[in-house]
Order: C-alpha cells, then structure tokens, then sequence
C-alpha cells in the first residue's frame, strides 16, 4: 500500500472526471494508494475536508491556517483544540511560515505556527509545517513551542540538507512531492538521497506540483505513484519497499490514521 501524506481533496480539479471525486480515488486506488491524508488551509475550509474524510474509509484530514492564509482569519489555542477534536482529524495544519512570497504577514504568521504547535502539544497531535525561505525561524519555533514527542512534518520538503537534519533532530518526518521529480532540483535529489529511510514520506500535494511526466497539468493523487517510484529509484530500493516503508512511516506518525 502507498499512502498520499498531503492532498488537497476539495481543491482538486475534476474536469477530466465529470465533476466526480470518486473516480479520482478511485484511479489512484488502482494504482495501489490506500490512503489519503486531506490537508485542511484555513478557517473556511475546515468543514469541507472533515466532510470528504467522513465520507470515505481511506481518507483522512487534517485542520489548520496555511501561513498565506493568516489574513483570511486566525485561530487561538482554545479553537484550534476544539477542531482537533471533529471526526478524523488526525493533525494540525497546515501551518509554518512562507516568506517567500508574503514578508508583510511575518509576526502574524509566527503568531499562528506557535498557536499551532501549542494546541498540537496540548492534544497530543503532530503538526503538517509548511516552510519556505523560513529555515531558521521554523526551526527556532518548534525547538521553542513544540512537542518532540508527537513532532510532525515538513511536507513538500524544498530546503537544504541542514535544514532537514535540524528537523530530523527534533523528531520530525520530511515529507517528498513531485518536486524531487524536476530536472532543476538536484539540490532536493540530494536531501533525498541522505534522509533515513524511517522519516521518510512522500505526497503530491495534489492540484499542485505535478511530478514528470505529468509537470505543469493539474495534479491528482494517484501521481504519488510517480514520486515513490522515482525516490524508490534513487534510493537503490524497490518500489515495494519504499511503499512499506514510508506507510509504516505514516502510520507511526499519524496514529489516528490506523
């Protein structure tokens, strides 16, 4: 079984589909994907992914406030634990910080990842973490706010190696996108060729990002496929393997999703 760690079910693009969500679960089923983690963004969106994880047995959710999704509304503690608690919400997040593209929102983005991380620790729940031109803050963050012992996930990992070592130390997983799959990021092939296999995931991140040979048309979950198999590849293992592991992976972090 391949798990896809980090899809977005209710942004998904459903032309090709007839509109219809089933038939892209259902592809990706197919293609050997067991489960689905659906990774909430904001306030608004909550109720929808906790809707489509309800409805379906492999799929799962997650609730938070993606860090360029601060000004759209913030959540305390108090509401973020109340949130964890809807039926199979197996996370907080996605949260963390992006300063690439938005500078202005920077303490509000800080205000919201350690909101998160509190909440995480208080429930006892690992953090999805979305980080971008943010290493040290991220890092300084957790360190300060976070509990190492439920930790978390920096999904659709983009950094250096010693941004990722730093994670791997306080206990977090380094989740892997169709991005590892681009000609331009070898930087990334590196990273993923170091990382111990045990703290290792892999995601589409679906509609976004697209893995060869399938980049710049909208994403689905059954191209996680694509991205085991090449990290499979570059790890000198079989896909099977990778598969086992990195659900086993999933599973001992989020254990809600069992």
């Amino acid at each position: 079984m391949l798990v896809d760690s980090h899809c977005h079910l209710d942004r998904l693009k459903l032309d090709k589909f007839d509109g219809d969500l089933d038939a892209v679960l259902e592809l990706a089923r197919n293609r050997g994907v067991g489960k689905f983690l659906c990774v909430g963004i904001s306030l608004d969106n909550a109720h929808a992914v906790v809707e489509i994880a309800s409805k379906y047995e492999d799929v799962v959710c997650s609730v938070g406030i993606h860090p360029l999704d601060v000004e759209s509304g913030l959540a305390g503690v108090d509401q973020l634990i109340e949130m964890a608690g809807r039926p199979k919400v197996v996370a907080l997040g996605e949260t963390g910080l992006d300063y690439y593209y938005s500078t202005e929102t920077k303490e509000t983005q800080q205000q919201s990842f350690i909101a998160h991380l509190q909440a995480a620790g208080q429930v006892g729940l690992p953090v999805i973490v979305h980080t971008r031109d943010a290493r040290e803050d991220t890092i300084q963050l957790i360190r300060q706010h976070g509990n190492l012992q439920t930790a978390g996930v920096l999904h659709c990992f983009t950094e250096s190696w010693e941004m990722a070592k730093a994670a791997l130390d306080l206990n977090y997983y380094i989740s892997l996108s169709g991005i590892v799959t681009f000609k331009n990021a070898e930087d990334l092939r590196d990273v993923a060729r170091k990382l111990p296999l045990d703290r290792l995931l892999v995601e589409t991140d679906s509609p976004y990002l697209a893995p060869i040979p399938y980049r710049g048309k909208p994403n689905i979950p059954a191209y996680v496929r694509e991205v085991a198999e090449f990290i499979a590849e570059l790890r000198g293992i079989s896909y099977e393997q990778l598969a086992e592991i990195t659900t086993e992976n999933f599973l001992r972090l989020f254990p809600r999703a069992a």
